[in-house]
Formats: structure tokens, sequence, C-alpha cells
């Protein structure tokens, strides 16, 4: 291979995968190299705590492509490879064997990982960290054998992990330092309907606690020691305590790093042939006017495809507004739109929170900022042109089933 002509993707998860599908995509015929640390091929983590976790997807079902799609679309896939180092100036990076690619093009989507807990036993197995397939198939494996389990931290992969616990018939405590669940993202009107699911399913669920320790015997864990002295026993313990951008290769390189790799509307970097992309980017977003990092599944589909078109020389710009979702017990969930903690001053709902069937939207001076349908489908559209607008709606029209929300569109153009 001819030293930089290549395009080189280093992280060969869902963005990484994506980004090698699109430059094909795009008639871009040359040497495509994508490099994974991990040794299964690119594959989708939703369904680590959804589906797959809960024992309805098949393992197939999780990969991004076919095991022959690589050779056939000619992507150098290489798997167990670690990347130590990117070197800007010589359009080269460095691999764990000492070994160097050169690129024309560079894509960073290395993605994220798992904060660690910061307390003695965090370590001791059967203490769980989700973030890979391995990690999945071990928490699942875990739920066969356990009777108690406790899950440190009430965020999405917290309360999702505890639902798929709750689904094989193990006893779940849940533990969480804020008052609510999600209580940062949805804030205290919606989150009250999360912890009212989960113990509506009889999980235990544990506010305001600070955990001290993981206790262990035979350097197995096997329960939680509690900052007021109390202990709770388990078989296993989940820790879901949030995510941590892998910006250290940027960083080093000296990239601009900001909460996630600093990136313009384009995904280009602060130096022009390296780009980033999915859970490691902080992008410009030009709705919201600043850069934002968003850690869900749409992001690592969607800003791939502007990256390697970017990559390619094209005129893009990445300006999808933000969606993610759930699926926990009976309950479904997608939410489309951005808020940030206290940047609103309303929660509108529209429908029966009583049956768990609504949509909640937050706005601020009258305009809708975000919208979560709650067991309410096909409204995915109309909540994020509400949001794209900028227009201000009337809260009582919004929360009124009998209109339409296409109406309010309507309404907020100044016609109908």
């Amino acid at each position: 291979m001819a030293a930089n002509t290549a395009f080189v993707i280093v992280g060969a998860g869902l963005a990484g995968a994506r980004a090698a599908q699109t430059l094909r995509e795009e008639g871009f015929d040359g040497p495509i190299v994508l490099l994974g640390e991990e040794n299964e091929r690119p594959y989708e983590r939703p369904p680590l705590s959804k589906g797959y976790l809960l024992g309805k997807d098949e393992r197939d079902s999780v990969y991004v492509h076919p095991p022959q799609w690589y050779a056939e679309h000619d992507v150098d896939l290489r798997l167990g490879t670690t990347v130590t180092a990117i070197d800007p100036a010589a359009h080269e990076v460095t691999l764990a064997d000492g070994s160097r690619i050169g690129y024309a093009k560079l894509l960073l989507t290395t993605g994220s990982s798992p904060r660690r807990l910061p307390v003695p036993g965090a370590d001791l197995d059967s203490v769980h960290y989700l973030r890979r397939l391995a990690d999945s198939d071990r928490i699942k494996e875990s739920f066969e054998s356990a009777s108690r389990v406790v899950v440190i931290g009430a965020g999405w992969i917290g309360l999702e992990t505890a639902a798929a616990a709750r689904a094989a018939g193990v006893e779940v405590t849940v533990l969480e330092m804020a008052e609510l669940p999600l209580l940062r993202v949805l804030g205290r009107e919606v989150s009250q309907i999360f912890a009212d699911l989960h113990t509506d399913h009889g999980v235990d669920l544990r506010f305001g606690e600070q955990v001290a320790e993981i206790t262990g015997n035979g350097g197995r864990a096997n329960g939680v020691l509690l900052a007021d002295g109390s202990r709770i026993t388990a078989d296993a313990v989940i820790v879901g305590v949030g995510i941590t951008p892998n910006t250290q290769l940027a960083d080093a390189a000296g990239l601009e790093v900001d909460n996630g790799i600093r990136v313009d509307a384009d995904l280009r970097t602060s130096h022009p042939d390296i780009y980033a992309a999915g859970d490691v980017a902080g992008a410009f977003h030009p709705l919201f006017g600043k850069h934002i990092r968003v850690e869900h599944w749409a992001n690592a589909v969607n800003q791939p495809q502007v990256a390697a078109k970017a990559m390619l020389g094209q005129d893009v710009t990445y300006d999808r507004v933000p969606y993610f979702f759930t699926d926990q017990y009976d309950l479904g969930m997608e939410y489309t739109g951005y808020v940030e903690p206290d940047a609103y001053d309303q929660v509108v709902f529209r429908g029966r929170r009583d049956t768990r069937e609504f949509i909640a939207f937050w706005l601020a001076e009258g305009r809708v900022l975000a919208g979560m349908n709650v067991n309410v489908w096909d409204v995915t559209d109309p909540i994020r042109d509400l949001v794209t607008s900028g227009r201000a709606v009337d809260a009582k029209e919004l929360a009124d089933t009998g209109v339409p929300l296409t109406h309010l569109l309507r309404r907020s153009d100044g016609t109908g």
C-alpha cells in the first residue's frame, strides 16, 4: 500500500463501519483501513442492554455487516489492533506493534469507555460494566445464576439492565446518588415516571445513596456497602455511572479536545485531514449554535455518513436533531431534541401519564426544545419538525390530543 493514500478509520464499531460503507457508496475506490481493538467485527451497542441482553435477539443480529462484507467491499478490517499514536504532520498512525500506516484522511470513531467506580472492590469478579458484546454476555450469564443483583446508577444503562434482570426473575436493587432516575436528562417532571415504572415492576429503588465499597469473598463480589454503613447483599453488581469519550489519541496528537474531540459541523477536527464521529465527537450543531456531544445510537449511524462525504470533499453539514430510544418492560420510548438541565421553563404532557401513553414536550419561551413519545408511535417526524421550526406554539393546543401535531406546525409557520 502506497503511503498516505489510504482513508484510515480508527474505531471499528458501528460508526466506523458506517463510514466505510458510505465511502464505498459514494464511489471512493482507494484503500480503506478499519482498525478495531476488539476481536469482534463491528456491531451495534443498543441490543447489548436491550434485545440481546433480554434474550430476544440472536447474536448475529447485532453485527453491522455480514462477515464477508468487508472483503467484498475491499475494506481492510483489522481486528485486535490498537492504535497508540497519531502523527498529523506525517499523516501516519502508529500501531501497538510499532508499525505505521499512512493516511490521506483519518476518521476517529474511538467511542467511549464506562466510568469506573472509584471504590474498593470495584474490580472484583461479578462486578460488571456494560460497553462491549462480551460484557453483555457476562451479564446475561450472571442473570442465570444470580438471585439478587445490585445496579449502581439509574441512568439508561442502569435502568435497562435492571429491567432485563427483572425479566429474568432476578431481585434488583438500584442505587442512585440523585433524587430520581435520569434527573439531569429528563428533569423532575418526567423522571418520576421512570421511577414509578421500575417500582411497579418490583425494583427496589434507593435514591441519595453513596457507595463506599463493593464487598467480596474469594475474589467475587457479594454485596455493596453504603456510606451510612448499611450493606446490601448481591450475587452480581452492575455499574452504570456514565461514560467518558476516548479522546486520548486526539489529545496526544494536539487536536482540540473539549468534552470530546471538537469538530465543526462537517465533523472536521482542528486538523484539516482528521475527522471524528460518534460518541467521541463534540460537534458544532447549527440549530443549537454550539458544540454538543451526544452518546446515542443515532449519532453513530448518521454522523459517519456526513464525515465520510466531507472526507471526499463534499460540502456537507451534520444538522440532525438528536434522537434516542429505550425499551423497558412494557414501555417503549423515543426522544427527539436536545435540552440541557434547567434550560426549559415548562413541560407539557399530551396524553395519559397514568397509563404511560403520552408525549412530553420540553419548552422554553413557548418553543419546543424536545419531545418524548412514550408508547405513542409514528410521531417522531412532527416532533422533530416542531423542534427545528424554532417557533412558539400554544401550550394548550400542544396538550390537546384532538389537535394534530401537524396543525401546530402550520400554526407555528403562521399558516392554517
